[in-house]
């Protein structure tokens, strides 16, 4: 009897400048090079400008991955920006479960997110703002990620960090992620 492969499908929100698409590519790299999973990441863009709204993706499995195309049907989503709420549909096609990661200062009843999904709200724009210096998210919720699911852990989330960012950048962000995954965590 052979075991299904398990494949996790996530899906970025977020506006252009943001960090959408280096948050998918980190991603990526911490679970492929650091948990000996496989793992695809790539953009999708509208209007390429500033503050218009994007998406990135990312697949990791255990498997080789030879799907390329966008992601449908999320087992998890990060938003990076709670005013796409209302501009794009966040959840569209999420699967039953999903875990829906938001930076929002916003409480859920105020954001229009269907019940049956897993939502953690995080104000990673403080974290980011406090410990960076400017309100990039992408790097905060990697820890916010890594904090709420066991899709890919802290360490392989720093490690990927490092390699991904300037050495004078890289710290700021990591501790950003470490502070994020703490608060997820409630610790």
């Amino acid at each position: 009897m052979t075991q299904k492969a398990r494949l996790e499908e996530v899906r970025w929100h977020g506006r252009g400048g943001q960090g959408a698409v280096l948050g998918a590519s980190i991603l990526g790299s911490a679970a492929a090079l650091y948990e000996g999973k496989y793992a695809v990441s790539f953009p999708s863009f509208g209007a390429e400008r500033r503050g218009a709204p994007v998406q990135a993706f990312t697949r990791i499995a255990d498997q080789v991955i030879r799907t390329r195309s966008q992601i449908y049907h999320p087992t998890r989503i990060i938003v990076l920006d709670d005013t796409l709420f209302g501009v794009v549909d966040i959840t569209d096609g999420a699967q039953a479960g999903a875990t829906v990661l938001v930076n929002t200062r916003r409480s859920i009843s105020e954001l229009d997110i269907p019940a049956g999904l897993n939502v953690v709200l995080l104000d990673a724009s403080a974290i980011a703002q406090e410990i960076i210096g400017v309100g990039i998210v992408n790097t905060t919720m990697l820890g916010a990620l890594a904090g709420a699911t066991n899709l890919v852990g802290l360490d392989a989330i720093k490690k990927a960090i490092a390699d991904a960012l300037p050495e004078k950048i890289a710290g700021r962000n990591i501790a950003a992620a470490e502070a994020a995954y703490w608060e997820v965590k409630g610790g």
